[in-house]
């Protein structure tokens, strides 16, 4: 959505005032949620060099396995080779554009439908028929576009930009509240299919780790075991990439279903401590993490335009959950309460949307509850001042 935006100095010195500390704080213009010129800043200041997560190492478990994805309008296909390496590539055929993948399976390589050119599961050209008489054309030239790729406990990201330093360094602190529950050997069921949202990215952040609507949007027996006053939101080293709170809960093993127990085995990493609280992690731009003792919901967000995004929703358990004869039916009465609270987050989220492109909506202020959209704000606006400030030195402003 175009809103006239006026991209220049004062704009982006304007930005400042969502990292004060969050009582001082006010909330990123509207514009940042609505505008497509913003968007197209947002790409180049996020996406383009950010760790973006893409899915879960177990999607490509064995030699051919693999899935595609999509973010920023950017078709993804990602494998595992016969060397047993991962490989992020685009999906894009190198002849004529069309897509080399759809879904997720097993495969010998990648063949594009239109023309039958063939790649290999690591994105090298194998064939291409009758091009014996093209001039200059050499196939072994010729490869699907690669990205970069890094697995941090479980979950495989990619990254656009090769000269991007790693992630795991950066996420000391959380992989540190994150390690009891033992993500790497987790397992879970591939998620259904992704929901196309309409409502900006940040919109679906910020929702999913907030604690100030959880004890109003959510009151009630799915949800009021978690209040809102027993959120916790630890300060973390300035180059952290990413975030988290802790929200302590009224009773032992809390969890997101009508008896308010957990249902599944809980995490065996776990102390007692831990199974006395809820752990809401970020991983911007694209992972949300809500942990609870026996069940962890991960939430995959990928920015599509400025108000539309793509959202990936899986959960895992314990080693030797699903094992269990009684795992499907357990799973059933959990996620009809799951499922309860993220309608009530999305409608409001949808509505939240409408609101920003509003000639009313205004920078508004926090909650001490909100420290999480404060610690997201501190990821996002130095990104986006230095892209401006890169945007200005190459001549690419509006403004």
């Amino acid at each position: 959505m175009k809103t006239g935006l006026k991209m220049n100095d004062e704009f982006f010195r304007s930005l400042d005032s969502s990292i004060l500390p969050v009582e001082k704080a006010e909330t990123l213009p509207p514009e940042c949620y609505t505008d497509d010129d913003f968007f197209e800043l947002e790409k180049e200041a996020l996406f383009n060099h950010e760790w973006l997560c893409v899915g879960r190492e177990s999607w490509v478990a064995n030699p051919g396995d693999y899935f595609t994805s999509a973010i920023i309008g950017e078709p993804l296909v990602i494998s595992r080779t016969r060397k047993n390496e991962i490989k992020a590539m685009s999906s894009v055929c190198q002849h004529r554009a069309m897509l080399v993948a759809e879904g997720r399976g097993n495969t010998r390589g990648f063949v594009c439908p239109y023309h039958h050119w063939v790649y290999g599961l690591d994105g090298k050209l194998v064939n291409a028929p009758e091009t014996q008489t093209t001039c200059d054309f050499h196939k072994g030239d010729v490869r699907l576009p690669e990205l970069k790729v890094e697995v941090w406990l479980g979950f495989i990201f990619v990254n656009f930009d090769m000269d991007a330093p790693p992630l795991a360094p950066r996420l000391t602190e959380v992989e540190n509240v994150l390690k009891p529950y033992d993500l790497e050997n987790t397992e879970g069921p591939h998620p259904e299919e992704a929901q196309y949202l309409p409502w900006n990215w940040k919109v679906m952040f910020e929702n999913n780790n907030d604690g100030y609507h959880a004890s109003r949007l959510h009151q009630g027996p799915l949800h009021d075991f978690v209040p809102s006053e027993n959120a916790v939101f630890p300060k973390l080293p300035e180059d952290t990439a990413g975030y988290f709170r802790t929200n302590g809960s009224t009773h032992k093993d809390a969890a997101f279903n009508a008896t308010q127990k957990a249902l599944f085995p809980v995490f065996p990493g776990l102390s007692d401590d831990d199974r006395m609280q809820m752990v809401f992690a970020n991983i911007p731009p694209t992972l949300s993490l809500v942990m609870t003792s026996d069940m962890i919901i991960y939430l995959i967000v990928r920015a599509d335009t400025a108000e539309k995004h793509y959202m990936d929703t899986g959960v895992l358990f314990a080693k030797g959950t699903m094992s269990d004869a009684a795992y499907s039916h357990k799973l059933a009465m959990t996620m009809a309460a799951a499922e309860e609270i993220m309608q009530q987050d999305q409608h409001v989220d949808e509505l939240v949307q409408v609101g920003l492109r509003s000639r009313f909506a205004i920078r508004g202020r926090y909650s001490w509850q909100e420290g999480a959209q404060s610690q997201l704000n501190g990821w996002l606006v130095p990104r986006y001042q230095e892209a401006w400030e890169k945007a200005k030195k190459n001549g690419k402003t509006n403004g």
